[in-house]
């Protein structure tokens, strides 16, 4: 099992260069990913500070040369799939075949969607993320698509250059265990980003067993031959490190192929030490 952050986007007296800086943190103290929230504006404070995912990314694909880059998650009804997929390829070409993108709904509490005037109903969202998602997943394979929709539409287009990585950059979709169109949208993909509670506000870890049913209910590989990806996680770390390194061993035995710990916007100097402990393996 692998071992990622999941960082915030934005938040009080957050950074640009502080983002970046712990990208290439991430690298020098174990870590196997790097993978940052996507928001218009963050949830957190008033009108904080928030930045774009890729640009970030694309800086620390630049000073890293091993560690996986992407979001979780991004809102895909609030992004066209065809501008997604360019800045998707160009990042993986940036980081030498080092990119991925998961993408879900939106979260529901960041308020950029209703004050630009995005969709906000959800089921509408759902549908666009659908359509969205066949469409992403063929460009960032390198595919010609054929596309006509209510939302979307590409008539037999190609992006090039191709992706490094074959047979496609790798697509995760998150979003609730709960709603049960997420297994089927992540069966289209390369892996799931789930959380189990539909309410955002609240959390609960997955059990191994429940991680054992899940990955029962995936496929059991990918496009390219290996193993569906399961990211678990999205929480920080627990103080008790004993009982959690024995929780991600079981995580790990049940099927989880990732564990995501999630680094929330605070003092830098918190932010800086979350990341410099490395992974708990």
């Amino acid at each position: 099992m692998r071992h990622g952050l999941e960082i915030c986007c934005g938040g009080p007296d957050l950074t640009a260069s502080l983002l970046v800086e712990l990208g290439e943190l991430a690298e020098r103290s174990g870590w196997d990913g790097v993978f940052l929230e996507d928001y218009l504006i963050h949830h957190a404070g008033d009108d904080p500070p928030t930045y774009d995912p890729w640009l970030l990314l694309a800086a620390i694909a630049g000073r890293t040369g091993r560690i996986r880059l992407g979001t979780t998650v991004t809102g895909l009804p609030r992004r066209r799939p065809a501008k997604l997929a360019r800045e998707v390829l160009t990042l993986d070409h940036l980081s030498g075949g080092r990119a991925g993108v998961a993408v879900g709904v939106g979260d529901p509490a960041d308020r950029g969607w209703a004050a630009f005037g995005e969709p906000t109903d959800l089921r509408l969202r759902a549908a666009m993320l659908d359509e969205g998602l066949e469409v992403l997943v063929g460009l960032l394979g390198g595919e010609r698509v054929e596309h006509v929709g209510p939302h979307y539409r590409a008539d037999g287009v190609t992006l090039r250059p191709p992706p490094v990585q074959s047979p496609r950059v790798p697509v995760w979709v998150g979003g609730s265990t709960q709603a049960k169109a997420v297994l089927r949208r992540a069966a289209r993909a390369d892996g799931i980003v789930p959380y189990k509670l539909t309410d955002t506000d609240g959390w609960s870890d997955f059990t191994p067993d429940e991680v054992r049913d899940l990955v029962a209910a995936l496929p059991a590989t990918r496009a390219d031959g290996a193993p569906f990806d399961v990211a678990i996680g999205g929480r920080r770390r627990r103080a008790d490190e004993r009982a959690e390194r024995a929780y991600l061993a079981e995580l790990a035995n049940a099927g989880a192929t990732w564990w995501l710990e999630y680094v929330p916007a605070g003092d830098p100097a918190r932010m800086r030490a979350a990341v410099a402990r490395g992974p708990l393996r």
